[in-house]
């Protein structure tokens, strides 16, 4: 059984065949390693870790939110994220597709170890920015963004850092490593 720990780039899918028409990096780009699949997924423009298996029984375990393993997040948001919003954020906001689950949601400084992202986040003088932490425990579609969004601080840039025990530490943009499940 094999188990990868891969750190996506931004502007890359999380799938191994291209699409059409699109010009977008694929897993096949970065990972050379036969028979494994992702275990969940990362939108185009979110970047961190993605793990890769090739035992099926792990990957659902890995990716299905009814095990309720913990996705950690750091987002990078419009605006100086504030008390009111970051409350909001762990007693669960309510989206078009119904009330989220509780979440972790804590201010943290901009990470030292950050890779810079190519393109970079749009910089506007006049609007600062500021960093979140949150942990989820369900997993919708574009989850973090939509809830950020809610609470009046639009996510501009979205790193996944861990999933259940599996972390992200040390991983360049692009870079795997295998891994002991």
């Amino acid at each position: 059984m094999s188990l990868l720990a891969f750190n996506k780039p931004f502007d890359c899918l999380s799938q191994f065949t291209a699409e059409a028409n699109s010009p977008a990096a694929t897993l096949a780009d970065w990972i050379d390693f036969p028979g494994v699949y992702p275990a969940g997924r990362l939108d185009r423009d979110s970047e961190g870790l993605l793990l890769l298996t090739d035992d099926g029984r792990l990957q659902n375990r890995l990716a299905d939110p009814r095990h309720k393993l913990a996705k950690v997040y750091l987002a990078q948001v419009e605006g100086e994220i504030d008390a009111v919003a970051l409350a909001a954020l762990r007693e669960g906001v309510t989206l078009k597709d119904g009330t989220t689950r509780p979440a972790g949601a804590e201010r943290v400084a901009e990470p030292d170890w950050l890779w810079p992202r190519d393109p970079p986040v749009r910089y506007r003088k006049t609007v600062p920015t500021s960093w979140v932490q949150i942990t989820l425990r369900e997993g919708r579609n574009r989850q973090v963004r939509r809830m950020t969004a809610h609470v009046g601080f639009p996510t501009l840039r979205l790193i996944r850092v861990a999933i259940g025990p599996y972390r992200l530490d040390g991983l360049g943009p692009g870079e795997w490593r295998e891994l002991t499940a």
